[in-house]
């Protein structure tokens, strides 16, 4: 046993340049005086190799004053895993940084909430349960039908935006969240796995026909260059990781230099350009800004032998066809002269503030908060400046349309664009914008999106007793209409504000009926549909007669078992329908979100089932119940998913508990439950990813 560093007289640690220290929180059992917090250490040294312990109080040298704050630590390494004979490391004065050993302040003891009174297990609340179990079991299934052992997904890897490295991401995308509302751990161990095997996977994969990827689609475990409608897909997974678990080191570092790719922190990747406020190319990435006349291969990649299910062809989804006699098709998809042109910025790029949104709440340092804010801004102003509909494109000199001759509609996936899903060019403005609201709480960024959906409707007309809105714009105007309400749009713009004049634009039925009380039956409904969700796709796993060299990177990603929105849904009260635009959030935006004090982890406990059952402006109501008639139970309940709602009071079995902090604790009796009603102060707070036991900022440790 050697002792390593001294925190004395309350001080801060002391810092050295040539070691890096991570921490995190294990345990925190509470005493009246003192909550002793348990802590995980690694060291890098200069030579590579790394030094992992485990850390704990000396608390014989610890001294209280009349407030229990401590005022002298001492840190001691009581196990060592070391390849590297690191005495020798360790001599000539070699610095320790060591980050705060986190032991409270004396704060005083947070009040319980009891619930004592028993509840019969609702139905909602077992299939709740039960939704959580059998996903959990079937992605264990899933991940050992199509993962080999090293975590690689088993099929055709190719660069491509049909059926490439998005979609052997996505394969996983949505495990993190499932985890994050109380699915098992081995969920989330399954998507370490899968997301450590594709980096490596893809940053093996070369192109010949376009040098895209000619080195790896991977530089730096970030793609050289991507489109940000196919890199937001594929990373919805990894933006969710943190709220699953925060602390994972691996997991801070690499938000931290992802998003340093669009702050200009690598040189060799100078994407953004900070007087113009641009992303300086629609593909970008860990090799900076594509600036060069693109290929229909750069989109595409490169043809390869066999037969295969064509997911993204007309022709393809039950024959299987020669992928290289398809080929010329596939290259034609992206024909339109639209697809030449890189230079210039994309709305489609606001997908990128996820990453510095993430960074931020991650670390709490603002850099990454103003960037997110300045990037927004200045697309705010744009659509402004256009008449309140976001511009397709704008140029290398900042002018809106400057990348198509002044055509402000022009771009890639843009407003003129009719092939596949047609124009995507609002997609953009919401994870754009709603991360800006999420940070601030200005409703500047929901009226702009409420305007251009105004402005849609108003080009609308009645057609065969039928209302359409228009899809497209282009140089005649606005043309293409469709059956598109915007529901789910306008659902989230509900759920931002809580304003009536936004619910009374939604039409009444489904979860938002439920809500207002006009279909009560809708949890077991959705809960149910779940449950067919996971076994029918178990089903077409286990009849799934293609092998690895028959199937592409769409093909295991149609039989994913988990699905999260009812969860998201009924539990959490957020709006989550994980489709359509959608994909590009990476932030999770909702009324109140669960943990385990127990097992130290995200999502509902064993046992106990969430229900918010009413939403407004001031309050919600949500049901809790321990389905254990034998067990005890207890949850701590936060105010969005970030912390960002402040919890004023809580109303619970006829007796109100000021709580005014982001969240509260309740302990469940074995069988009982009851409906409390939460009063708080939405978007009052910056949010963070941290835990509750973690204070405002995770301590990052390192993940085996």
């Amino acid at each position: 046993m050697k002792r390593i560093g001294r925190i004395a007289d309350g001080r801060e640690p002391w810092h050295g340049s040539a070691l890096r220290f991570s921490s995190h929180i294990r345990t925190a059992p509470r005493t009246d005086s003192l909550r002793i917090s348990w802590t995980c250490l690694s060291i890098g040294l200069r030579s590579g190799s790394r030094l992992r312990g485990c850390v704990f109080p000396n608390l014989w040298g610890r001294r209280l004053d009349d407030d229990n704050r401590v005022r002298k630590i001492e840190l001691w390494i009581v196990r060592v895993d070391t390849g590297y004979r690191w005495w020798k490391g360790l001599r000539g004065g070699l610095l320790v940084a060591v980050a705060a050993a986190v032991f409270s302040a004396g704060a005083p003891a947070e009040q319980v909430i009891e619930l004592t009174e028993p509840m019969s297990p609702p139905e909602w609340a077992l299939l709740e349960r039960a939704v959580l179990r059998a996903g959990s079991e079937a992605v264990e299934r899933f991940y050992d039908r199509y993962f080999d052992q090293r975590g690689y997904l088993e099929h055709v890897a190719r660069w491509g935006i049909l059926d490439g490295t998005d979609d052997a991401i996505e394969t996983f995308h949505n495990w993190t969240l499932f985890h994050a509302v109380g699915a098992s751990d081995l969920v989330l161990d399954r998507y370490r796995q899968a997301l450590e095997g594709h980096l490596r996977q893809y940053s093996q994969v070369k192109t010949t026909t376009t040098d895209i990827a000619r080195n790896g689609v991977y530089h730096r475990e970030f793609y050289g260059y991507t489109d940000w409608l196919h890199a937001a897909e594929g990373l919805r997974g990894f933006f969710f990781q943190g709220l699953a678990d925060p602390a994972d080191a691996r997991y801070v570092e690499r938000m931290r230099r992802f998003a340093g790719l669009y702050m200009n922190e690598d040189p060799a990747a100078p994407n953004y350009d900070p007087k113009h406020r641009i992303i300086r190319s629609v593909l970008n990435g860990s090799r900076g800004p594509l600036l060069r006349e693109l290929t229909r291969e750069d989109w595409i990649g490169d043809p390869v032998p066999g037969l295969f299910h064509l997911l993204h062809s007309e022709k393809g989804d039950q024959t299987m066809l020669d992928f290289e006699a398809e080929y010329p098709s596939m290259l034609d998809a992206v024909n339109d002269p639209v697809f030449r042109s890189a230079a210039g910025d994309n709305p489609l790029n606001l997908a990128v503030t996820n990453l510095a949104t993430a960074a931020y709440m991650l670390t709490g340092e603002t850099k990454y908060r103003d960037w997110t804010l300045e990037y927004a801004n200045a697309w705010r102003e744009r659509t402004e400046a256009n008449g309140g509909i976001i511009p397709g494109n704008i140029g290398l000199d900042g002018t809106i349309g400057g990348a198509y001759g002044g055509k402000w509609y022009k771009g890639i996936f843009m407003w003129d664009r009719e092939r596949y899903e047609g124009s995507l060019a609002s997609w953009g403005m919401w994870p754009g914008f709603g991360n800006a609201y999420l940070l601030t709480g200005d409703r500047k960024w929901i009226d702009a999106l409420r305007r251009q959906i105004d402005l849609v409707y108003a080009q609308g007309r009645e057609v065969n007793g039928r209302f359409m809105t228009p899809n497209n714009y282009g140089d005649k105007g606005w043309y293409r209409l469709r059956e598109y309400t915007f529901t789910h749009e306008l659902a989230k713009i509900w759920t931002w504000t809580m304003e009536p004049r936004d619910r009374e634009r939604l039409p009444a039925e489904g979860w938002i009926a439920f809500l207002s009380g006009s279909d009560p039956g809708y949890p077991e409904r959705a809960l149910r549909r779940e449950l067919q969700f996971i076994r029918q796709r178990a089903e077409q796993s286990r009849r799934d007669p293609t092998t690895p060299d028959s199937r592409l990177a769409d093909w295991p990603l149609q039989h994913n078992p988990v699905t999260a929105r009812a969860l998201v849904e009924l539990a959490f009260g957020g709006h989550r329908i994980d489709n359509a635009l959608d994909r590009l959030f990476g932030v999770l935006h909702c009324r109140v979100r669960h943990f385990d004090p127990e097992r130290r982890r995200p999502g509902l406990p064993e046992d106990v089932a969430a229900l918010v059952t009413s939403m407004d402006a001031r309050s919600a109501s949500l049901t809790l119940v321990n389905t254990n008639q034998i067990e005890a139970r207890t949850v701590i309940v936060q105010g969005g998913a970030y912390g960002e709602h402040q919890i004023r009071e809580v109303e619970a079995a006829g007796r109100k508990y000021a709580v005014n902090r982001r969240y509260f604790t309740v302990r469940l009796a074995p069988g009982a439950g009851a409906q409390l009603l939460i009063r708080d102060s939405r978007y009052a707070n910056q949010p963070t990813m941290a835990m509750p036991w973690f204070g405002e900022t995770p301590p990052a440790r390192w993940a085996d």
